[in-house]
């Protein structure tokens, strides 16, 4: 969620710090800072609202110096304001933190106790104070933060400067993700690789609980346990152009919305041949594990858990086992029965997301087979403490409303659901070889579909002064209807709901009338006959409808009913190609309604704690 950036060098770093932050800007945030070590003087400027107007005051004053640290903050506790953005400084520290401290009250008692004062509302300001108490025993800022450690509770990746040694900082890692960059007689930090692209490639990634204090010149990290270990450096080859640029776009969501029917053939690069799966591409185990498995448990968040609720109907139809689809933030918090063969599913566009990397790690202690992550970001904790990953490549996706992130985790999921049936042998060759055949057309039919864009934003109009939306889809298309309802309310702010249509006679139908939009999805499926029936009870309570629908489905525009036609495609892939116009719905109207499409008041892109 929010972002960090800090640097350790022998030239001034305050534009390197400003750059990184603009870099973070897509994860969200609401206030901004920074302090740099000036010839041992601490000096620090914050501001409530974004990193340009951080830069501005930056630039009215002269901040030089070789060491220091940054931050966007997105407010858990306390308002976004001045004196709540990070960094937070006690005497001569100061403090950039990301994650939530569980016991910062009972913290923050005790040092209230023994003099300290506070001028924040956060969580954040116990972590600079704890170590600065401790700083008065301890021979050192390391010392001290290791002293501080033990006393937390929570999640927090962190960064300590001290302009009584301003020579290095350290940093701290449980729970909330940081990374070092490596450098030439430099040395950065930032909890994303992203922020320090323009200085350097190479990465150290911290394991949790690990410590690291940092230099121009070296770089020692010790783990949970005390001990000094060594992190081995990565080179990543992400891009520090490219996808952070919106080119001939006017927004993020636009050109993501765009980019899909670029980036599905990318990711069934090598996963597909001669109209067969790979089940293989799943990993080195994958063949084993899918041989084993008899039931699938999938855990996730947000536009995640709509991906895996669509994968639970594959799943079942194609392999014929069961599968069930959780939210990770209740999975975890939970009772739950592992069923005997169970393979652990976690879905994530970051892979650093809080819930479902906690599920994840709690999975390990309750017997599963195995655990398969489908994820977008190679260099992520849910990747590296998986048994087997597959990468999503859908490209860096800077909206936090998710879009190609989304259908190439549906294709994923497609591609292991057809996998885990020929593993089985529950689909014989000739149905194997129509999926993959259907796999292969959905650029093209997602090309189709871009070309209904300006009738959509016609369309869009409509939504303009609505304050309510109802979403209906049937079987497979449910979660789809969920899907838009979300990007709906995520960008436009307009209250949106999904229902199974079939539910709508167990309540819903007392929310139809003339004000209330009904958005439908209906592909010419064996339900279709069945949603009509459930498209004739909104149009006789004075509802108005708007349906997508396949263009062989024999709708036509009515009285309060608009038809937008799409084109008709195969069963397995349509719940892929019906969410890209819930997409492009929800973008202009936010357009039309003025609202920040790319970063919606609120939210945040990477979702880093719980």
């Amino acid at each position: 969620m929010c972002g960090i950036v800090g640097a350790v060098a022998q030239r001034d770093v305050s534009q390197i710090l400003l750059e990184g932050l603009s870099r973070l800007e897509y994860r969200g945030y609401d206030s901004a800072g920074i302090a740099v070590i000036d010839h041992g003087n601490l000096k620090r400027i914050r501001t409530a609202g974004k990193v340009r107007e951080l830069a501005e005051e930056v630039n009215k004053t002269v901040l030089p110096g070789g060491t220091g640290i940054a931050h966007t903050r997105w407010a858990t506790h306390g308002a976004p304001s001045v004196a709540n953005a990070h960094p937070h400084v006690s005497g001569n520290i100061a403090v950039v933190h990301n994650g939530i401290i569980e016991n910062y009250l009972e913290i923050k008692e005790r040092l209230l106790g023994e003099g300290f004062s506070f001028e924040s509302d956060t969580d954040t300001e116990v972590l600079v104070k704890l170590a600065d108490y401790y700083r008065r025993t301890e021979k050192d800022l390391l010392s001290a933060v290791k002293a501080a450690v033990r006393d937390l509770r929570g999640a927090y990746g962190a960064v300590f400067i001290s302009s009584d040694e301003p020579d290095h900082l350290v940093l701290i890692r449980s729970g909330s993700p940081v990374v070092i960059g490596v450098g030439l007689g430099e040395n950065f930090v930032a909890s994303d690789p992203l922020a320090l692209m323009p200085v350097t490639h190479n990465f150290i990634y911290l394991e949790e609980g690990d410590i690291a204090d940092i230099s121009r010149f070296s770089i020692s990290v010790w783990d949970a346990a005390g001990n000094a270990v060594k992190r081995e450096s990565v080179s990543s080859d992400a891009s520090s152009g490219g996808d952070a640029t919106k080119g001939n776009y006017h927004h993020f969501m636009e050109k993501e919305i765009y980019e899909q029917s670029i980036v599905i053939p990318q990711s069934l690069e090598g996963r597909i041949r001669n109209g067969r799966f790979l089940p293989e591409s799943f990993g080195a185990r994958a063949v084993e594990l899918f041989k084993e498995t008899e039931h699938v448990k999938i855990v996730a968040c947000g536009t995640s858990f709509h991906a895996g609720l669509i994968a639970k109907s594959w799943i079942e139809e194609f392999a014929g086992i069961t599968a069930d689809a959780e939210i990770a933030s209740e999975f975890r918090y939970r009772k739950s029965v592992t069923e005997p063969r169970t393979l652990f599913i976690t879905i994530s566009q970051s892979g650093e997301t809080a819930d479902t990397l906690a599920a994840l790690r709690l999975s390990k202690q309750q017997g599963y087979l195995g655990s398969l992550a489908i994820c977008n970001v190679p260099e992520s904790s849910i990747v590296r403490e998986s048994d087997m990953v597959f990468f999503t490549r859908a490209g860096r996706e800077i909206g936090v409303a998710s879009t190609k992130a989304f259908t190439t985790q549906l294709l994923a999921l497609l591609l292991f659901a057809g996998s885990l049936a020929k593993i089985k042998a529950r689909i014989d060759a000739e149905t194997e070889s129509a999926m993959v055949q259907a796999l292969e057309k959905i650029p093209a039919f997602i090309s189709d579909v871009l070309r209904q864009d300006d009738i959509i934003r016609k369309l869009s109009l409509d939504f303009v002064n609505k304050r309510n939306a109802l979403f209906l889809g049937r079987g497979v298309m449910c979660p789809v209807a969920m899907e838009g309802a979300l990007k709906l309310k995520e960008i436009s702010y307009i209250h949106a709901e999904a229902y199974a249509a079939g539910e709508l006679k167990h309540g819903p139908l007392a929310l139809i009338d003339s004000e209330m939009p009904v958005i439908v999805v209906a592909p010419r499926n064996d339900l279709l006959e069945k949603l009509r029936s459930n498209i004739q009870e909104v149009r006789a309570r004075g509802g108005v409808l708007y349906v997508f629908a396949s263009e062989n489905s024999g709708f036509r525009d009515e009285e309060n009913m608009k038809i937008i036609h799409l084109p008709a495609v195969p069963d397995v892939i349509s719940p892929v190609i019906y969410t890209i116009p819930l997409q492009l719905l929800a973008y202009h109207v936010a357009i039309i309604k003025g609202t920040d499409v790319d970063q919606p008041r609120n939210l945040a892109k990477s979702v880093t704690v719980e």
